[in-house]
């Protein structure tokens, strides 16, 4: 199928822009020897893989690695459109990508976090890098945006950072990068992480620019019913009550849809049709 055409070339000047002026800031700090070199190998090896990336999937896969090394075992890339107030999947975006624990994924989805999330707040706002810890002691942040830090430590999520990437038009992304430790991340750690979110971001930008989004698979009626409710944060047991199916026919359903989203967890798959305009909340 032709793309219709694009108009990232601007954007992605942009954003190329921005990734040398962080990495000049990066190489201008006093930081020793020995760790900047390691850093620029590093980060140079993630540049060079990511330039050689074939699909998405894979440049999420090398960013996961490469956070892994600053001891973040946890990342999640969402973008978010104009005057929307929740992270959800902008229609047939591609680029909602995370590995967060299914479990903490499903709480914040049955909640409602999505819509009062202190991180999006703060990213409309801030053009760097901020610690999730500024967030949290931040005078303006609420009791109910405070939870929400307080209920992903509990699920293993104890610090982290995000980097808004702000676009044209009023759409960004954020990128964020948590750890399952309660200390601060070190300046120097935010700016590695700050460079490869940038480079991430850049890449899967131009993947978007080069392709067009794959068609959404087709799914049963039974099949959207049931992924739907997953989306809502309801339990096979209640998905079952509510459609008057059994537990295991929900399962069955569920699968399926796994299968033709290409994802391991629930949780994703329903982000996925959202994305894909599948299903709607």
């Amino acid at each position: 199928m032709q793309c219709p055409p694009g108009t990232a070339a601007p954007r992605l000047q942009r954003l190329e822009t921005r990734v040398s002026e962080q990495f000049a800031l990066a190489t201008s700090m006093h930081f020793p020897t020995a760790a900047l070199e390691a850093f620029v190998v590093e980060f140079c090896r993630f540049l060079d893989q990511t330039i050689g990336a074939a699909q998405t999937e894979q440049l999420f896969d090398l960013l996961s690695a490469f956070a892994l090394k600053f001891d973040c075992p946890w990342i999640a890339y969402g973008s978010l459109a104009p005057h929307r107030k929740s992270l959800t999947p902008v229609r047939r975006d591609p680029a909602v990508m995370l590995n967060y624990p299914d479990e903490w994924l499903e709480r914040y989805t049955h909640m409602g976090y999505d819509r009062i999330d202190p991180i999006i707040k703060t990213s409309r706002k801030r053009a760097g890098a901020f610690r999730w810890s500024e967030v949290y002691n931040d005078a303006s942040t609420t009791q109910d945006e405070r939870r929400i830090f307080d209920e992903a430590a509990t699920f293993g999520l104890r610090s982290g950072i995000s980097v808004p990437l702000h676009g044209p038009d009023g759409r960004f992304a954020i990128m964020s990068f948590a750890q399952p430790y309660e200390r601060e991340f070190h300046n120097r750690t935010i700016t590695y992480l700050q460079l490869a979110a940038f480079q991430f971001h850049l890449a899967v930008a131009k993947f978007a620019n080069s392709r067009c989004v794959d068609e959404a698979p087709n799914l049963s009626q039974r099949e959207k019913e049931c992924i739907l409710w997953t989306a809502r944060g309801k339990s096979s047991w209640e998905i079952g009550k509510i459609l008057g199916i059994s537990i295991n026919t929900v399962n069955f359903h569920i699968k399926n849809v796994q299968r033709k989203l290409d994802t391991a967890s629930r949780t994703v798959a329903a982000i996925k049709a959202i994305s894909f305009g599948i299903i709607e909340l």
